[in-house]
């Protein structure tokens, strides 16, 4: 299907040529300027900090309801090197202390219980602590932690040492009985 124009309603191309040019101009520029908002949104949402051979991907939390006292805390560990690290312990200034729980089901019972002796990160090896497995657990909440906001941790390993990590807080979502234990 074709359209045909009257040469009284075609625009002349010489005296638009500059129009044209200069709206390509604008337009790529916001074509561009959108393209680096969106990949400083990835860098803000994929926030990682490094300790050494290990790398610790996007830590981030739960919003809580008013007067709970704990709080989850997620993450992931890579060890890039050529020998297995072990992550100690985990303080921070939202709680009065912090503790590494695993969750399991045994015959279908799940239970939730604080990890003895600390996580081993396997040499070359990725650990997630995830809802429903290994996950952090802040205990005696000094505050609640609202989505949007971030809270600071320091997490201890053997090799590695220490680093400081901040916790991004999501939304709260299904709880489905994570948080709500602290014994």
């Amino acid at each position: 299907m074709s359209y045909f124009f009257p040469t009284a309603a075609r625009p002349a191309l010489g005296r638009n040529r500059s129009f044209l040019r200069s709206f390509e101009e604008r337009l790529g520029i916001a074509v561009l300027a959108l393209a680096l908002l969106f990949a400083g949104a990835q860098t803000v949402l994929a926030h990682e900090f490094k300790a050494g051979d290990l790398e610790i991907g996007h830590p981030w939390s739960r919003a809580t309801p008013a007067g709970a006292k704990v709080a989850g805390g997620y993450f992931t560990i890579t060890n890039n090197g050529s020998a297995p690290d072990r992550l100690l312990s985990i303080s921070s200034d939202v709680s009065d202390k912090a503790e590494l729980h695993e969750m399991a089901v045994k015959d279908g019972v799940m239970t939730m219980r604080p990890v003895a002796g600390g996580l081993e990160i396997p040499a070359g090896g990725k650990v997630a602590l995830a809802p429903g497995g290994y996950h952090l657990m802040f205990i005696g909440l000094k505050r609640q932690p609202k989505q949007g906001e971030k809270f600071s941790a320091t997490l201890t390993f053997e090799k590695a040492g220490t680093v400081s990590v901040d916790f991004a807080v999501e939304g709260m979502g299904e709880m489905g009985g994570m948080d709500d234990h602290a014994n």
